[in-house]
């Protein structure tokens, strides 16, 4: 009966550890797996960061017309795709966004200068609220830049001091790489702001997927 009594307790005792073994192995492999999952989500951070919005609205009669313009960058470490433009909680299309992406034109010194506004074509009611590009004033295109429809040309500070943007009306997604470098200028829908607007409060935001958040900018009148 005793020697019977040693056998149970010899099996129960090597059950038992085979249990704590397969548990402990099991911890390990969910603490690596979770680490694993950790750092991938960190060395795969999709980050966009957006600066120096401006939103003017056109003053002249009641043109219903207004423009926005927002610096933005990839400052994440995987390729992003800025899939939405909002104001006031409304998308402006794809078609209203002018974007230069060309990393020789939007340098670090033209993201750190003041965007800028020139004019509506034809005062008081701009024909589909164009702007008046800055060959209007004198500014030339940039090389392999043509100045057709769906371009926008501009020019922050002088050509002496930065490069001439070349923008361009999208048809989609606006693709950086990490680290690079974008500037968009947007026409907003008509009346969807008037007169009325000018020094108060308006919500933008870009977004890139989940990326992007509302920013409140006051809207000047011009």
């Amino acid at each position: 009966m005793l020697r019977k009594m040693h056998k149970r307790k010899a099996i129960s005792t090597v059950l038992t550890t085979m249990i704590i073994v397969v548990a402990s192995v099991v911890l390990a492999t969910g603490v690596v797996l979770y680490g694993t999952s950790t750092f991938q989500n960190k060395a795969n951070n999709q980050a966009l960061t957006t600066t120096g919005i401006q939103l003017w609205i056109d003053k002249t009669g009641s043109s219903g017309w207004a423009w926005g313009a927002a610096d933005f960058r990839n400052s994440g470490d995987k390729i992003l795709s800025v899939d939405q433009l909002t104001v006031h909680g409304q998308a402006v299309p794809f078609q209203n966004w002018y974007a230069d992406t060309n990393q020789t034109r939007v340098t670090v010194s033209n993201l750190q200068w003041a965007l800028n506004y020139t004019s509506m074509k034809v005062s008081p009611n701009s024909p589909n609220g164009e702007l008046n590009n800055g060959t209007a004033v004198g500014v030339a295109a940039p090389n392999g830049c043509t100045n057709t429809s769906g371009k926008l040309i501009m020019q922050l500070g002088s050509v002496s001091q930065n490069p001439t943007l070349c923008l361009t009306s999208q048809n989609g997604p606006v693709s950086l790489y990490p680290g690079q470098r974008g500037i968009v200028y947007f026409k907003v829908q008509q009346n969807l702001l008037t007169s009325l607007d000018a020094s108060s409060p308006v919500s933008i935001a870009l977004y890139a997927g989940q990326s992007g958040s509302p920013i409140e900018v006051t809207a000047a009148a011009r």
